[in-house]
């Protein structure tokens, strides 16, 4: 029986004899599947913070985005089978096992081990010959030089994640973990739901300021934090649904991001940009404060792509009257 010390000391020999074994596969319709290798279950959980594997089911497995179905053409398995394993991580399925589930929240709670793992599993995949078009960096993290993290989390301090957990707690269906297991494995949904949330929002606006322009080309690692992705209406305040949508974030550097959150700026339904009004005065007589917010560097109204999901009228409504109004009026 495994262990979650069985994936979380994964080393590079056993990574290797594991990818042999799953090269040596094949798929024959009809046949009980090959019990998933390690490196399978933890690329499983990696994916994981790329695809929400609850947007699919039954009929609708075949339109999994990537990298399901390159895992699942790599591991000889259909794409129900990936996300099954990952729902499985999440311990939403009782047929998940409790060595696989605590090391998910294990690794999820600290993205460097996880990091180290995966870099592991892809050194022993390209030893195997298997290269990039077989097996692509998918969390682009297979180079050691920067440090893998979670995008987001700034929203989510420990109260907030504790209070959620309890009212989750009530309602999720983990009948087959103990209490604090289940606990752990709430929060891990939280921070990576809220990772994927950021990923996605920033991929959505073109990984560039909305208020000033900043680029950061997603290649440029050591870049990566110059820009924030952040919800319109905070991530406390939101309700689930709102929590996840894309249309309800910005990207933005960190001192446009600060200044929306604090409601030292706020957007209007016609995305125009609105300085408060003691900071728009001091910007006429101060140079370090209209270096930050004059005009420029901020533009007149949000700069998206044109094919972006414009944000929510009603987030931006939610903004100016609840953050920027209150603000001023306080």
């Amino acid at each position: 029986m495994r262990t979650a010390q069985t994936y979380v000391d994964l080393g590079l020999a056993e990574a290797h004899e594991q990818w042999l074994a799953i090269e040596a596969r094949t798929l024959v319709a009809g046949r009980r599947q090959a019990v998933f290798e390690p490196v399978e279950t933890l690329l499983c959980l990696a994916a994981s913070l790329v695809v929400d594997h609850r947007r699919y089911g039954g009929s609708s497995n075949h339109r999994a985005e990537e990298p399901v179905p390159t895992l699942a053409q790599l591991f000889r398995r259909p794409n129900s089978s990936i996300l099954a394993k990952m729902a499985n991580l999440y311990g939403t399925r009782s047929n998940g096992g409790r060595g696989e589930v605590e090391a998910a929240t294990i690794l999820l709670a600290s993205p460097d081990q996880l990091a180290k793992i995966y870099r592991t599993i892809f050194a022993a995949a390209r030893e195997t010959g298997i290269g990039e078009r077989r097996l692509p960096d998918f969390l682009d993290a297979e180079d050691e030089s920067d440090n893998f993290m979670l995008l987001g989390q700034d929203e989510l301090d420990q109260a907030i994640i504790e209070t959620e957990v309890a009212v989750e707690s009530t309602i999720e269906g983990h009948s087959s973990l103990d209490s604090r297991l289940t606990e752990r494995v709430l929060a891990a949904v939280i921070r990576v739901g809220q990772h994927r949330f950021a990923a996605a929002v920033l991929r959505n606006q073109g990984h560039r300021c909305a208020f000033c322009g900043l680029a950061v080309k997603s290649g440029e690692k050591r870049a990566r934090r110059m820009l924030l992705a952040s919800h319109i209406k905070p991530w406390k305040d939101s309700a689930p649904a709102e929590r996840l949508d894309v249309s309800n974030g910005l990207a933005a550097c960190p001192t446009h991001d600060v200044g929306f959150d604090t409601g030292l700026l706020t957007v209007d339904l016609d995305l125009r940009i609105h300085v408060a009004p003691e900071l728009r005065d001091l910007a006429k007589f101060d140079p370090a404060t209209r270096a930050v917010f004059g005009s420029p560097p901020l533009f007149d109204r949000l700069q998206l792509p044109d094919s972006a999901t414009r944000p929510g009228r009603t987030y931006l409504a939610w903004h100016h009257d609840y953050i920027y109004q209150a603000e001023l009026g306080s």
